[in-house]
């Protein structure tokens, strides 16, 4: 007999560690923008596994690529070489313009790679003393959760209880060039961003901000790393974020949707000054560049592309965000957003956003709060213009309703 939502739940509270607090919603499929739970209730994703299934719940190309690279080879560890890993880099390095890349597997994986390469690249190209490298990030971050990372986030739930932590972070707020200027000094060898901060709640820059960043970091010698790991892939309407400011970072990091929800597959993109300072030995990963994940990757990239996401996102996005705009309730404080990367924010008054999120799921759409009172949208870049209506519906049903 197959068990039921609440023994699974059940289940899951027994034996698992509660570091998540999930809608209550057990999901077993998925196809394009939506998801099914155990029982056959169809829902309307607009979280995208966190923006990792941009291309759609199990899109058939991928999952054809995937398939058919499992039947013949998985992995081999980057001891050996793999008939994929060279076409990936060719790829994708043809798509944004990167000169080197390097693969690994999840997105704070990525960061953490980033960072150990700008360091280096500060003490053997830069010259700064050994030791004292800087790398300037913004407060309310999200860049992962290793610990590493954690030790420069501004977030008490994130860091609390897990120190000691490494040194060598300076924080600035986001969205904020003079505070950016202030903190730059013969130390810093980077600055770490997001080019919309995504889990701090969509929270967008002022026009112009990363023309006069990219200006800072280039005026002073400092590697300005890109976290697109969210934002990028078409998530905001454009292959990556930081073509809505016509400026190319020095870093790129992306991640989640590269595989199209598949596979873990991160990498870093940049060029031989930066990733050309690590040799042999200094860094790596078992399982990073390996030929199952390529394949997927390949096959990711070339869908989102050949299929027309990217431009549906800043289509669709754009009109989901006016329509959430024209809907008239005491309890929403601003819409924002870009693409299909969207936020509404709720007033102190509204008691939260969870349980909003909890009223949108019984009406069959799946969205998650962030930071208490925000409500998070971000579908995948496949939704249709009657999907677009039959969502705004639901977010007008509840924010008007709601008390």
């Amino acid at each position: 007999m197959r068990p039921s939502s609440s023994d699974l739940i059940a289940t899951e509270a027994r034996l698992g560690a509660h570091n998540y607090q999930p809608l209550d919603v057990v999901l077993a499929r998925g196809e394009g923008v939506y998801v099914f739970d155990v029982d056959g209730v169809r829902y309307l994703d607009c979280l995208s596994a966190y923006s990792a299934v941009n291309q759609g719940h199990c899109h058939p190309k991928i999952l054809k690529a995937m398939v058919d690279q499992a039947q013949r080879l998985t992995l081999t560890s980057r001891a050996f070489r793999n008939d994929q890993l060279a076409l990936f880099y060719e790829e994708l390095a043809a798509l944004t313009g990167s000169h080197k890349i390097l693969p690994m597997n999840s997105g704070a994986e990525a960061v953490e790679t980033a960072i150990k390469a700008v360091r280096k690249w500060g003490y053997e190209v830069k010259g700064v003393p050994e030791g004292m490298a800087e790398i300037i990030v913004c407060s309310n971050n999200f860049h992962g959760r290793t610990i590493g990372i954690v030790g420069f986030s501004t977030d008490p739930t994130a860091r609390g209880g897990f120190g000691p932590f490494a040194p060598g972070f300076r924080i600035v707020p986001f969205g904020d060039a003079q505070a950016l200027a202030a903190a730059i000094n013969p130390n810093t060898v980077g600055f770490l961003v997001e080019p919309i901060q995504g889990e701090a709640g969509v929270i967008i820059p002022p026009s112009g901000y990363f023309a006069r960043v990219r200006e800072l970091c280039t005026g002073n010698d400092v590697v300005l790393i890109l976290d697109e790991i969210q934002t990028g892939l078409g998530r905001t309407g454009k292959l990556l974020a930081e073509q809505h400011e016509a400026i190319e970072a020095d870093v790129t990091l992306i991640g989640k949707a590269l595989s199209g929800g598949f596979y873990p597959v991160s990498a870093v993109l940049s060029n031989s000054a930066v990733l050309g300072v690590l040799k042999p030995g200094q860094h790596g990963s078992t399982f990073g560049g390996n030929p199952l994940a390529c394949a997927v990757a390949r096959a990711a990239v070339k869908v989102l592309v050949e299929e027309g996401m990217i431009e549906n996102a800043a289509e669709q996005g754009a009109y989901l965000q006016a329509g959430l705009a024209d809907i008239r309730s005491n309890v929403v404080r601003e819409v924002r957003g870009r693409g299909l990367m969207l936020a509404v924010e709720l007033t102190p008054e509204a008691g939260g956003a969870h349980r909003f999120c909890d009223m949108l799921r019984e009406r069959g759409l799946l969205a998650k709060d962030t930071h208490r009172d925000t409500i998070r949208i971000a579908p995948p870049l496949v939704i249709t213009r009657d999907q677009a209506d039959w969502a705004l519906e639901q977010f007008a049903a509840v924010l008007t309703t709601a008390t």
